[in-house]
């Protein structure tokens, strides 16, 4: 018998992740981010990470025809970026502390890490693609991680 959606959402959310918001921009250069606990490393050499991406979403069109993204993974005291970014908004950048990195991809500020990458290879997930991205350029700060449990965010302090 085949498992329920609910089962299998109740089963993973038993998993903690960390919290990452995804960033990049349309053809037209529109800037588009969304919420993502879909988030790997794939490879040490070279640089691979993976994120996987609903195919209904903007941001799934934009990162397929920019090519390019950014893992922006959040610190403890940016629940509210999690959320501003996982709802859906108009104009989820207004207001949200971010820098254009040399592609004119949205880095956001105070991050505990954010990887610039470049789409390498695409796959199948279902209802989601699985972008694996080579990672260009990587900004590390202090803090502690934004982690995601039972439906809920927790903090894990040093």
């Amino acid at each position: 018998m085949p498992v329920t959606q609910e089962e299998f959402r109740a089963a993973l959310s038993r998993f903690p992740s960390g919290v990452t918001v995804v960033t990049t921009k349309d053809a037209e250069g529109r800037l588009h981010g969304i919420t993502v606990s879909a988030f790997n490393s794939v490879s040490l050499d070279p640089s691979l990470v993976l994120i996987c991406i609903d195919r209904s979403t903007g941001s799934h069109a934009a990162i397929s025809e920019s090519g390019i993204f950014v893992v922006n993974i959040l610190s403890s005291e940016q629940a509210e970026l999690s959320e501003r970014f996982a709802a859906m908004i108009p104009n989820k950048f207004d207001g949200v502390e971010h820098s254009l990195n040399e592609h004119g991809l949205p880095v956001l500020s105070n991050c505990i890490a954010n990887l610039e990458c470049r789409v390498r290879n695409i796959g199948d997930g279902g209802d989601h693609t699985i972008f694996v991205g080579e990672v260009e350029n990587v900004s590390v700060n202090e803090g502690d991680p934004l982690v995601y449990f039972r439906s809920n965010y927790r903090v894990i302090g040093a």
